[in-house]
């Protein structure tokens, strides 16, 4: 029972990745993100994205730990309001989103199955009036929900 058992150590690349990208190196196995985000997209996902039109909604929720949010779409014409998913990498700008914040975004399709779509290129054009808005330098002072 004292035996010491072999633990496989990720690479260096691995490591710094993960160092690179703020995650918690717990026991030196790391999980791959299933999250598409702006640094594992495609590059012809990124343009169909960039070419896509510019859509409007207002941010549900959104957790600076947990690095995303949700998008409620604002027109009834950008097809069905079903709420969109936005990555923290996918955020243009220096204020943190709050619930309320009206937002513009383009669309992507959200891989493997390519079946639902997820906000980027996500931009405050009007900050909720009556929060608190942080920037993205300051310290995290209590979690979002």
């Amino acid at each position: 029972m004292s035996e010491a058992k072999d633990i496989p150590i990720p690479s260096p690349q691995a490591i710094n990745n993960a160092v690179l990208a703020g995650s918690p190196i717990v026991n030196k196995f790391l999980i791959p993100s299933p999250i598409p985000h702006r640094r594992n997209r495609t590059y012809s996902a990124s343009e169909a994205a960039l070419a896509g039109p510019t859509k409007s909604g207002l941010v549900k929720s959104f957790c600076r730990q947990k690095g995303h949010g949700f998008i409620t779409p604002l027109a009834a014409n950008e097809g069905d309001q079903e709420e969109l998913f936005f990555h923290i990498s996918d955020i243009d700008g220096e204020y943190v989103p709050k619930p309320g914040d009206h937002v513009s975004y383009k669309t992507c399709l959200i891989p493997p199955k390519k079946e639902k779509y997820q906000a980027v290129h996500v931009q405050i054009t009007d900050l909720m009036k009556g929060v608190s808005h942080e920037k993205w330098d300051s310290p995290v002072s209590s979690p979002d929900k």
